[in-house]
């Protein structure tokens, strides 16, 4: 039982956090002397306790408040309900709120309490059977002593006459070792630091308890990585038996004896020794490894830049105890994948408060001081959400006039704070490959904005490398890709790059690259250019436009990226370099590209708004040219002879309102992805030829308001997934045998196929149209587009005949006036000509004629191993392919479909009532699809390939369209699995099934009908 004294240190008062909270049981297995012992010695050590004997007004708040709870476990503790509660809210705490919990065990064993047993639990039966706790009380306080029980804590053996001093003292020793984990120092201003702790904390608490969890805070330099890693070691450290923080690792594994004094910081840290000495990188691994394992432990590892560091330091998940923690800050992302980290994307912080941060930093105040706001406001958007920015910034222009906050923005527009850079250049020098350290440069300078594919591209061109040189950029949050493939840089990563550039030379012709418009002007006009320049962009206005002599370039021999807006170029194209792997001028000022401009290294080609009539007036050879876009040239008439240009992949036409005239060896283009003519309205038709390249992914052919119609042949355009052809008049009915087909806008239907083809479908069955004779006969596209085809096919109309005489029908017809409203069966059959066959149609005849009168519409059923049987309602049917055993395996198959005629339909329509047929197979997501007319003309191995589809297991459905004013009431497959009988069927007695019932035929007309003979028709 709880004692009902309180002890409490001198001058403490409830509303004090208490450093350590005791709990444990008043009776005599503690002989009082044991906790009050403690109690004193906590107290002489200098921290303040409180003890649970207080009054139960007390509630649970100083074990909230409290840093520390010491839970005293004795024989007679389980009898106490008090102190069962109080566990319970104990551990409640410990889980919700980080409260350190250290158990001893007195004259009691750890397992006592975790299982309940021997004098423990003896206490506990006894407290059960004195107050008869509910089942839910009972479930809590045996899982709270289970939890409780297995954490690590000091066994403390109880005998009579024994001095408790050691036991106590290392009780103290071990709270004052919890307490004297120093909390770092994380920042004056923690502008935005709480959220994103606690979105880190929820990464913690998706995993299981006992995970070793290692995660990583990935982001560029200065964004504040360090903080938040600071910030979450206060938050959660005292949960951990030992912590560990492994400050500016980059900086210090380079230097002398910094690898070894790094392992040895970690071990002092978590083991609290300095007795064992590490003495080199590969020994400290064993020696982490073996004295780590056994430790719950929180290390932090900051600014990581090597993959041997983390082997080094944290080696694995089996080097630390269960529940440990590990969390890394790097600006390398490829880092973390490498040892299958967790990984949090350090985000900038955003427009609220980055002006909060930025105005402590500037007026020790929240917000900017009145005449500064808009200084501020451009001040946080040159900072674009960087932490470190802001702080430097800010505290930069602390107490300073408004004239000097004028100055320092207009240096900044020119030239970037130099603490800043310096910081942000970290990542930049960290780049061991050349190459990649020219990708950033000419990104920063070139292609922000741009399509990675196409920058990509011209960078290969180059010789960089750079489908792996750009991901490692992203890696090293140097660079980054939106969702729509755009590079993008910070503006400070940009800025950063550039005065790289800038400390090449003073002397602007002698820097590699030229991106400020005052700088390539004036190199273009005082002939400035030297070899060094290898890119130029000078981007004028129309309003502004300029003139420059060719002899200019003279000396730019290196020169591989050109970008002119708006600029004339006087004299011999000569002159410009022939290493151009990127030519881009908006506004190419003459009628054809001049013979001298001959550069044959070049990968893209982009001359927007150009005055180009004819691009060349002789074919040029460009074999390494992949991009060729003249979009809004307005006076081009027709494109170049694509046969010297045979590796084009991206050909971008938009809006040429003269172009007549593709030219006819586009179709040699075997490479050519994309096809962009929108807004060609002076194109009426395509070259045949077109229809040809068969690596087209995307064809744009939308405001091309004269082409009327595509033709059939589109279908060898098998890698066609996008077609934007919303003007076309006529649709081919081949757009339905595009395998690949992912998006289509055409006759006023755009979307996903399954959503556009149903609707096109039912605009080809109408009347105006009647194309059904060339309705595709195999599709090999999703089953499930063509399902919701089908399912949405309106025929409103009956088609006439077109089959030759004398050929076979496929149907069982037996129709003798055209006002007959008999049920009638239509049969199909798949596969040789066999007796089952003909047997299984003298079945199906007679099963109908037997029912004439009664109402009834039966079918055969089973008759393995002849055939099986798979019947559904309507115009379709859905089965699994069955197994079979034995030599037996599918030899054909036979659908029958059971229909009532039209009423007013003549007798030349009895031989087309059916439209197509369709075969899904969802299994191997395959689709066939058959018209009357190739229903006719199924050749043999046309036929085994239908069959052979078909394999045990396989998700199957058929399906029958059927024209207006036919009502089909049930179809039935019949799997063929033999092709003749042992013995001899009485065709006369079928064994049958009742489907559903169905009028045979109306009334007035039954006594005037009899039996017709029927004879089934087969292909």
């Amino acid at each position: 039982m709880a004692a009902t004294g309180a002890l409490t240190s001198s001058g403490d008062h409830l509303s004090n956090k208490y450093r350590v909270f005791l709990s444990f049981s008043g009776g005599e297995d503690t002989q009082e002397s044991f906790p009050s012992l403690l109690y004193s010695s906590l107290r002489k050590a200098g921290i303040s306790v409180l003890k649970d004997d207080i009054s139960s007004e007390l509630s649970q708040s100083p074990i909230k408040a409290s840093i520390i709870v010491i839970i005293i476990f004795s024989h007679h503790y389980a009898s106490s309900r008090r102190c069962l509660d109080e566990l319970t809210k104990i551990m409640e705490f410990r889980r919700s709120y980080h409260l350190v919990v250290l158990p001893i065990f007195y004259g009691v064993d750890p397992s006592d309490v975790c299982y309940q047993e021997f004098s423990f639990g003896q206490a506990f039966q006894d407290l059960i059977q004195k107050i008869s706790p509910t089942e839910d009380e009972l479930s809590k306080w045996r899982t709270t002593l289970s939890e409780a029980g297995g954490i690590c804590g000091i066994v403390v053996p109880n005998f009579e006459a024994r001095d408790e001093s050691e036991e106590v003292k290392e009780v103290v020793e071990n709270v004052l070792d919890i307490l004297d984990k120093k909390d770092l120092f994380v920042a004056a201003h923690p502008v935005g630091v709480d959220d994103r702790v606690q979105e880190m904390i929820t990464m913690f608490q998706n995993h299981q308890s006992k995970d070793v969890v290692m995660v990583g805070i990935w982001g560029m330099g200065g964004v504040g990585k360090t903080t938040i890693a600071k910030a979450i070691y206060n938050e959660i450290g005292r949960t951990f038996e030992s912590r560990s923080y492994l400050s500016k690792i980059r900086k210090a594994w380079d230097q002398e004896e910094g690898q070894v004094r790094l392992q040895n910081q970690l071990l002092s840290d978590i083991c609290k020794t300095t007795k064992v000495k590490i003495n080199s990188i590969e020994s400290g691994k064993i020696t982490l490894r073996d004295r780590l394992r056994h430790k719950k432990a929180l290390v932090v590892l900051d600014d990581v830049d090597k993959l041997a560091q983390l082997n080094a330091l944290v080696g694995s998940r089996d080097w630390f105890g269960e529940g440990s923690t590990i969390i890394i800050t790097t600006r390398n992302r490829r880092l973390l994948v490498e040892i299958d980290c967790c990984v949090y994307l350090m985000k900038n912080l955003n427009e609220r408060e980055s002006m909060e941060l930025f105005s402590w930093h500037a007026f020790k105040q929240e917000s900017p001081k009145k005449n500064f706001t808009e200084f501020s406001r451009d001040i946080v958007a040159y900072s674009g959400g960087l932490p470190l920015a802001l702080q430097v910034l800010g505290s930069y222009l602390f107490d300073r006039e408004v004239e000097e906050w004028e100055s320092v923005l207009e240096k900044l527009r020119k030239f970037p704070n130099n603490k800043i850079t310096k910081k942000l250049k970290v990542s930049f020098d960290g780049l061991s490959d050349l190459l990649e350290k020219e990708i950033f440069l000419d990104i920063s300078c070139f292609f922000i904005g741009m399509d990675r594919n196409y920058v990509t591209q011209i960078l290969n061109g180059c010789g960089f490398f750079a489908d792996i040189g750009i991901k490692t950029l992203v890696e090293r949050s140097l660079v980054t890709i939106d969702k729509k493939n755009k590079l993008g840089m910070h503006d400070l990563l940009r800025d950063m790059g550039r005065e790289i550039i800038r400390e090449q030379s003073r002397k602007l012709g002698k820097r590699s690259r030229l991106w400020f418009r005052k700088d390539a002007r004036a190199v273009l006009l005082k002939h400035m250019g030297t070899v060094a320049i290898e890119g130029l962009s000078l981007k004028l206005s129309q309003s502004k436009k300029m003139h420059f002599q060719t002899e200019a370039f003279t000396k730019m021999k290196r020169l591989r990226l050109l970008r002119l807006d708006n600029v004339e170029l006087r004299g011999d194209y000569k002159y410009i370099s022939r290493e151009l792997r990127w030519l881009c001028w908006r506004g190419f000022p003459v009628k054809y590209i001049p013979r001298s401009f001959y550069q044959k290294k070049l990968v893209a080609i982009d001359l927007k708004y150009s005055s180009l009539i004819q691009v060349w007036k002789e074919p040029q050879l460009l074999k390494k040219l992949k991009i060729l876009n003249l979009s809004h040239s307005r006076w081009l008439m027709e494109t170049p002879d694509f046969s010297k240009l045979p590796s084009i992949e991206k050909l971008i036409l938009k809006d040429c309102p003269s172009l007549t005239t593709i030219h006819h060896s586009i179709g040699l283009l075997d490479k050519l992805l994309l096809l962009n003519l929108k807004d060609c309205i002076g194109l009426r038709n395509l070259p045949k030829s077109i229809y040809g390249l068969r690596s087209l992914n995307t064809l744009v052919l939308s405001g091309c308001m004269n082409i009327e119609e595509l033709g059939e042949d589109i279908e060898q355009m098998d890698s066609l997934t996008t077609l934007i052809a919303p003007t076309i008049k006529q649709v081919p009915f081949a757009l339905t045998r595009l395998k690949n087909i992912l998006y289509l806008s055409v006759h006023g239907h755009e979307g996903l196929p399954h959503h556009v083809i149903p609707s096109l479908f039912q605009s080809w069955t109408s009347p105006a149209n009647n194309p059904l004779p060339h309705i595709p006969t195999y599709v090999g596209m999703p089953s499930s587009v063509l399902w919701d085809m089908l399912n949405s096919i309106y025929v409103p109309f009956t088609i006439p005949s077109t089959e030759p005489k004398g050929q076979n029908l496929l149907l069982e017809d037996g129709l003798d006036t055209p006002d007959s409203l008999f049920l009638e069966y239509l049969l199909i059959q798949i596969g040789k000509d066999s007796q089952v066959f003909h047997t299984l149609s003298n079945c199906v005849s007679q099963g109908l004629n037997l029912t004439k009168y009664s109402g009834d519409c039966i079918l055969p059923s089973d008759n393995y191993p002849h055939w099986l049987t798979f019947s559904g309602e309507g115009a379709s049917v859905k089965f699994e392919v069955p197994p079979v055993t034995g030599h037996n395996h599918l030899k054909g198959m036979t659908i029958c479909c059971v229909y009532i005629p039209s009423g007013d339909w003549d007798i030349k329509a009895c031989e087309s009532r059916i439209i197509c047929l369709m075969i899904i197979n969802y299994t191997k997501t395959t689709t066939l699809l058959f018209t009357e007319d190739k229903l006719k003309s199924l050749e043999e191995a046309e036929m085994r390939e239908i069959i052979s589809n078909l394999e045990s297991g396989d998700q199957v459905e058929v399906q029958a369209a059927f024209g207006s004013g036919f009502t089909v009431k049930k179809t039935a497959v019949y799997l063929l699995y033999d092709e003749s009988f042992d013995e001899v069927m009485e065709s006369s007695t079928p064994e049958v099934v009742n489907l559903t019932s169905t009028k045979h035929k109306c009334e007035e007309e039954e006594a005037h009908e009899s039996i017709r003979p029927r004879k089934a028709m087969k292909i």
